[in-house]
Parts: structure tokens; C-alpha cells; sequence
């Protein structure tokens, strides 16, 4: 199964970006979609999870700032930052049901 991460990028503090992932050729409506990210030298760090009965749960320290959202017609998941900090520098990885993992997506604040 592929997963396939994109919309990282250079931002300033204070600016906005949104991360999408895709996976096509699976049911995608019957998964959970998470979002993880990892900094250089750190653990892999739950951000965020939205399951198939459309519930959303987010980790506190992106509570308010982070956003997670997905269209299952497109095969797509969404997660939109806001207010982003220095400290939010990572790699952001999608991962499917609990199974399947994206190869990440850069995110780097700074100004």
C-alpha cells in the first residue's frame, strides 16, 4: 500500500501550512488516518488521529493550531497548521490504519 506525503516546506513563525496524504487503492474510508512527526535525533510523536467513524483527537501541544481533515472520495487526509513555531521543525509522517507508513514530508520554521 502506498502512502505518499506532500506540502511540507520553508515557513515562517506565525505562518500556515497544510500537509496532505494520499494512498490510493485502498478502501479509504474504513481506516484511521494519523499524523505523526519526528524531529532530528527525536521519537516519532503522535500528532493527531481521525478515524473512520469521524472522530478527530489531537495531542495537546497542537490543540487550536493543528487540524485534521479528510476527503475519502480522493483518497486523501489533510493536516492543516497554523500558527506554526520553530519548534514544530520536523519530519511529518501519515500513517494508515495503524499499518501503513508514508516515507514523511519536511517542515521547517524558521525565519
Amino acid at each position: 500500500v502506498q502512502v505518499v506525503e506532500s506540502g511540507g516546506g520553508l515557513v515562517q513563525p506565525g505562518g500556515s501550512l497544510r500537509l496532505s496524504c494520499v494512498s490510493p487503492g485502498i478502501t479509504f474510508s474504513i481506516f484511521s488516518i494519523q499524523w505523526y512527526r519526528q524531529a532530528p535525533g527525536g521519537q516519532r510523536f503522535f500528532l493527531a488521529r481521525s478515524t473512520a467513524d469521524g472522530k478527530v483527537e489531537y495531542t495537546e501541544s497542537v490543540k487550536g493550531r493543528f487540524t485534521i481533515s479528510r476527503d475519502n472520495a480522493k483518497n486523501t487526509a489533510y493536516l492543516q497548521m497554523n500558527n506554526l513555531e520553530p519548534e514544530d521543525t520536523a519530519t511529518y509522517y501519515c500513517n494508515v490504519g495503524s499499518k501503513w507508513w508514508g516515507q514523511g514530508t519536511q517542515v521547517t520554521v524558521s525565519s
